[in-house]
């Protein structure tokens, strides 16, 4: 895959600001179900999304991606920390506001049949946004339906058909009708595209980009596939364990990461000329417990670079000269 450009646009101003966003999940035992430790799914993350481009989220499976989108949308209630939208701290809201202040976001999920009512015509399950916001009424919500169904490659004909009735590719086009039917200007995509068929993951990221040309949307795009990560982002932010260890413009991280657990994954990508060799970084060992995190930097325990300061004190995310954000010692 290709490289999605620039925005034109680079001095456009911050839309999300997130700072020192902590999510713990409690975990209980016992008959009276007694907290007895904490799960660190988001620790501390810092990070912001410029108006008009795509911040691509990745990491393995279990490092806090999913968590921390849904922090965004307070869709989870973070533990603590702050999140700027559009300088107005969403923590900070009461239920009118922050019900106002979702009309400008939105979220897609990973898996489209799971999050459609299958019980729903199609018709309902976009205008339902709609009317519960009083955005439109009568007759003006179907005329509404169409014109998404139309802005996501589907006709008037699918809005008296059921969720079960369509392809996957199909409704994950119906979820991003709904996503965009109160007209937010950002979206949370999370894995949007992976439960999809390759063919068909082409289509739906080809469709995305082409209405966050035509609407001027902003995304956060999370995802593990490093290939649609590179297709699809302006800058990129990788985490690790709950922690954010590297942030960057998409081609500089891609060409040369910094942070050891970037190196890995980058490792892993195929070159594009088959005739070319490349050294694989395997990692060693499993990834630590969320529930007790090792001490100082969280990668240590895997990291083939690692020193003794690593094992005692945390790294913090420092930027570098060329404006690359990195959490590791090797860089002091």
């Amino acid at each position: 895959m290709g490289k999605k450009s620039s925005p034109k646009k680079r001095d456009a101003s911050n839309l999300l600001a997130i700072k020192g966003l902590v999510k713990y999940f409690p975990v209980r035992a016992g008959f009276l179900s007694r907290v007895k430790n904490w799960v660190h799914a988001v620790d501390n993350v810092s990070l912001y999304v410029k108006e008009g481009e795509t911040l691509g989220l990745v990491g393995e499976s279990g490092c806090g991606k999913t968590t921390l989108g849904r922090c965004i949308m307070r869709l989870i209630e973070p533990t603590r920390g702050e999140i700027l939208f559009e300088g107005r701290d969403m923590m900070k809201l009461n239920k009118r506001e922050l019900r106002e202040a979702r009309r400008h976001m939105s979220i897609v999920f990973q898996d489209p049949i799971g999050s459609l009512n299958p019980r729903m015509l199609v018709k309902d399950v976009i205008g339902e946004p709609l009317v519960v916001n009083s955005v439109v009424k009568g007759q003006d919500v179907e005329k509404r339906v169409i014109e998404l169904l139309d802005m996501v490659g589907l006709t008037q004909e699918h809005m008296w058909r059921l969720p079960h009735e369509f392809s996957g590719g199909q409704r994950q086009r119906i979820t991003i009708a709904r996503a965009l039917s109160l007209g937010p200007k950002f979206i949370v995509l999370d894995e949007p595209t992976s439960a999809l068929d390759v063919s068909v993951q082409s289509q739906i990221l080809n469709l995305l980009q082409g209405l966050q040309r035509e609407l001027g949307l902003t995304y956060l795009f999370i995802s593990h596939n490093l290939d649609v990560i590179a297709y699809m982002s302006n800058r990129i932010a990788v985490m690790y364990l709950g922690k954010l260890v590297e942030t960057g413009e998409t081609r500089e991280v891609y060409e040369k990461p910094f942070h050891p657990y970037t190196q890995a994954l980058m490792s892993a990508i195929p070159p594009p000329d088959p005739s070319l060799k490349t050294q694989e970084i395997i990692l060693q060992g499993e990834i630590p417990s969320p529930i007790r995190p090792p001490s100082g930097c969280r990668f240590h325990t895997r990291c083939s670079q690692a020193n003794v300061l690593c094992n005692q004190k945390e790294p913090e995310l420092k930027m570098l000269e060329d404006g690359r954000f990195v959490a590791c010692h090797l860089y002091r």
